[in-house]
């Protein structure tokens, strides 16, 4: 799967740009602030239907305009294919595959499957169970459908379900009947979703460690431990017996969104003793093993989005990394960066043709191929 241009009409800052793409490796050098990362969120979008940076798609339209569009063709196996997306203030987002629009947006995701690894990505460390479930939900979604579909009825039971508890708070009664409509729901779909999340990490833990060990040259053991309460009780058994708690604070606490990832170094928890290199390797890590991880259930590479990753990398490191992703499993790539001379330099030496955007901050480009460069495709 290959992207191979990319148009933007008042998407962020740009109020008009149109890029032509090589299958190996696209870079896109600059300052701060003259929209490399926003060329990336374009791509991101053309794969999930909404942005990595920002939550609602009306503020992605250019300061003072009406709408933005993002429009990608890509060559894939069965062909040539053209995904459109729309934004319009005040009216519904438009989403076209091959001129054809989605009924519901979620049947698209995971027919372009794409890895981001950028600087928030350090929230999987820092942040809550939450940004880490949401990596785990994102890696399965893009390859199992059913899962996806399982996870919003399971949300959407969870929202009745905790409106029920604050009913019942406000008007100081309580309707078993009731509460149980909402249990059955939330067992069936966390069940399935528990039994999904388990096979992925039993496939999925020892592609990372290596992927760890490849990356820091086998200095340090890590792991990847999948925490649930269901996967040990029995998820009804465990919501009557939260049931008086979930009364008291009026929300459920006890399921499968409760669920957490404990990210290990030697042993030890990975917030607490990993220095600040050694937590950035092990999240490039996790992302490197979710590309693999998909590429073998796909059967071809994902798109891969690099944004802004080699800052605190000292050069030596940011090249053996290149170098593993210039390799021929790795497929198409696409790389922000500052350092224009730095990456420049790297780029030359790369087996596969590279492609380098340097944008200013009047949004001219300067684009030069460097690389193994004896055919443009």
């Amino acid at each position: 799967m290959i992207l191979d241009s990319l148009t933007l009409l008042q998407f962020k800052n740009y109020p008009e740009a149109s890029f032509q793409f090589v299958p190996g490796i696209n870079c896109f050098t600059g300052n701060n602030g003259v929209g490399k990362t926003n060329i990336l969120d374009a791509i991101y979008y053309l794969s999930f239907c909404k942005g990595f940076s920002n939550a609602a798609d009306t503020q992605n339209i250019l300061f003072e305009k009406d709408f933005f569009l993002i429009q990608g063709h890509y060559r894939t196996a069965n062909g040539k294919d053209e995904l459109y997306c729309g934004v319009k203030r005040g009216q519904k987002k438009v989403f076209k595959r091959n001129k054809k629009e989605y009924g519901r947006l979620s049947d698209h995701i995971g027919l372009y499957p794409l890895v981001l690894i950028y600087p928030g990505d350090v929230q999987l460390i820092h942040g809550g169970s939450d940004e880490r479930r949401k990596f785990v939900d994102g890696v399965i979604s893009q390859y199992n459908k059913e899962y996806l579909y399982q996870l919003i009825d399971y949300n959407k039971a969870l929202l009745q379900r905790n409106s029920l508890l604050k009913i019942f708070a406000e008007k100081r009664y309580f309707d078993e009947t009731s509460l149980e409509i909402w249990d059955e729901q939330l067992i069936a779909k966390g069940n399935y979703i528990n039994e999904e999340r388990k096979q992925f990490f039993n496939n999925f833990r020892e592609v990372f460690r290596n992927d760890y060990r490849l990356l820091s040259n086998g200095a340090e053991d890590v792991d990847l431990i999948y925490e649930s309460a269901i996967s040990e009780n029995d998820f009804g058994t465990l919501l009557k017996e939260a049931r008086k708690k979930d009364l008291m604070l009026q929300h459920t606490s006890a399921g499968i969104h409760k669920d957490n990832l404990a990210f290990l170094l030697s042993g030890q928890p990975l917030k607490k003793f990993g220095s600040q290199g050694q937590q950035k390797t092990y999240v490039i890590a996790l992302k490197l093993a979710q590309f693999r991880f998909m590429r073998d259930l796909k059967g071809f590479a994902p798109v891969l989005l690099f944004d802004d990753i080699f800052d605190k990398l000292d050069p030596n490191r940011v090249e053996l990394l290149l170098k593993t992703v210039s390799n021929s499993q790795f497929g198409q790539v696409f790389i922000t960066d500052t350092h224009k001379e730095r990456l420049e330099s790297i780029l030359e030496k790369m087996p596969v043709l590279c492609r380098l955007f340097h944008i200013d901050a009047e949004k001219a480009m300067n684009l030069k191929d460097l690389g193994h460069t004896e055919s443009v495709s």
